[in-house]
C-alpha cells in the first residue's frame, strides 16, 4: 500500500514546526534517545517541557544538558514516574495536575523492549505490557482532564513491532504465563498501545468530543538505548550491528513522528505516522499501512474494558 505523503518528498521535519511559545508539553522517557531529542526539538521551539522521567538523577542531568546548550531561561522541568508502577503513575498524576496549568500534548514515549525472562510487575502484569501499556493508559485517564480543558493531544509511541507477534490481544494469558517469549511481550504491548488510541478515538467521536486530538505513531529503527537498556545478550549484539547499517537512523529522525503528532495541524487522527522508507525503518515521515488487525474494533473495546477494570478507573469522557 503506498501512501502519498502530504509533507512532500522530505516528509516532515522540525523545519516546519512554528513556535510552540506559550505551549506545555509532557513527555514520558525523556532522559534518552527519542524522547531526549523531541524534548530538545520542542525546547528549541521555545515550549515549556515537562518531563516524565524514572531515574531523578538523570533527569537533573538532561536538564543540565538543555540548558549549556540553550540558556537557562528555557522552560523545562521533570516529575519523576515509574510507569511500571501503578502508584507511581498515580501520585505523579496528582503532581501534575497540581503544578502544571495546561497539557497542548503529552507524548507517551517511555518504553522496555525485548525483556529477554518473563518479569511480573507488582501490580501483576508482564513487565512490558505493564510500562508500555499500563502504565501510559492509566497516565493518559488521569490528565485527560486537563487535556480535554487545554484543548490538547494525546500522542502514543507505538513500534512497528505491533505486527511481530501474535495478531491479537491474548485476552486468556496478558501475562505470557504459558510459552512467554521477550518478542511476543513486547509486540503485545505495542499492539495494545495502538489499538488504545484508535478505541480512543472512537469514544471521543461518540462523546461528541471534537477538541481532543489523539494520534498514534513510531520512531522506525532509531539508533537508541531501547535494546541495550531492557534486551537480552543477543538482541544486543542484533541491534549493535543493525545500528551499523543503513536500516537505522539517528534517535533524532526517531523523534519526528512523535513531534508531527504532537505539533501538526490538520493530521488525519485515523492515520499511522512513521517512516515511509524501507519497511517502515527509515525515510520521509508521514502516514503510513497499518495491518487490520490494529483497529479490530471487537478486541479494542474489549481491551479497553478489561484495563479499566484492572487499573480501578474510568476515563471520564
Amino acid at each position: 500500500m503506498s501512501l502519498k505523503n502530504q509533507f512532500g518528498k522530505k516528509g516532515w521535519t522540525p523545519a516546519l514546526m512554528k513556535s510552540q511559545k506559550g505551549k506545555t508539553f509532557l513527555i514520558t522517557g525523556a532522559t534518552s534517545g527519542t524522547g531526549y531529542e523531541a524534548a530538545r526539538i520542542l525546547l528549541s521551539k521555545g515550549a515549556t517541557v515537562v518531563m516524565l522521567n524514572r531515574n531523578p538523577q538523570k533527569s537533573e542531568e538532561t536538564i543540565a544538558a538543555y540548558k549549556n546548550e540553550f540558556g537557562d531561561n528555557i522552560d523545562v522541568s521533570y516529575i519523576t514516574v515509574d510507569l511500571g508502577k501503578q502508584t507511581s503513575v498515580k501520585n505523579a498524576a496528582a503532581e501534575i495536575l497540581e503544578k502544571v496549568t495546561r497539557i497542548d500534548a503529552l507524548l507517551c514515549n517511555g518504553a522496555i523492549a525485548q525483556v529477554p525472562n518473563q518479569i511480573v510487575t507488582e501490580d501483576g502484569w508482564e513487565s512490558q505490557l505493564g510500562v508500555n501499556y499500563f502504565g501510559h493508559f492509566t497516565l493518559q485517564a488521569l490528565l485527560y482532564p486537563l487535556i480535554e480543558k487545554s484543548k490538547g493531544r494525546i500522542v502514543t509511541v507505538g513500534s512497528m513491532g505491533y505486527d511481530m507477534g501474535l495478531k491479537t490481544i491474548k485476552f486468556d494469558d496478558l501475562n505470557w504465563d504459558k510459552d512467554y517469549t521477550a518478542n511476543d511481550a513486547y509486540s503485545q504491548s505495542k499492539l495494545a498501545q495502538i489499538m488504545s488510541i484508535y478505541e480512543l478515538q472512537n469514544r471521543l467521536d461518540k462523546a461528541g468530543k471534537k477538541e481532543v486530538k489523539a494520534y498514534a505513531c513510531h520512531p522506525g529503527s532509531s539508533r537508541t538505548s531501547l535494546i541495550s537498556t531492557s534486551g537480552s545478550l543477543l538482541m544486543k549484539i542484533i541491534f549493535g550491528i543493525m545500528k551499523l547499517s543503513p536500516l537505522t537512523q539517528p534517535a533524532k529522525n526517531g523523534a519526528y513522528p512523535e513531534l508531527m503528532c504532537a505539533t501538526e495541524k490538520d493530521l488525519d487522527q485515523t492515520a499511522f505516522y512513521g517512516p515511509t522508507g524501507r519497511s517502515n525503518w527509515v525515510g520521509p515521515v508521514g502516514a503510513h499501512k497499518l495491518e487490520p488487525h490494529a483497529k479490530d474494533k471487537i478486541v479494542a473495546k474489549k481491551l479497553w474494558e478489561i484495563s479499566e477494570k484492572a487499573i480501578g478507573l474510568q476515563w471520564n469522557l
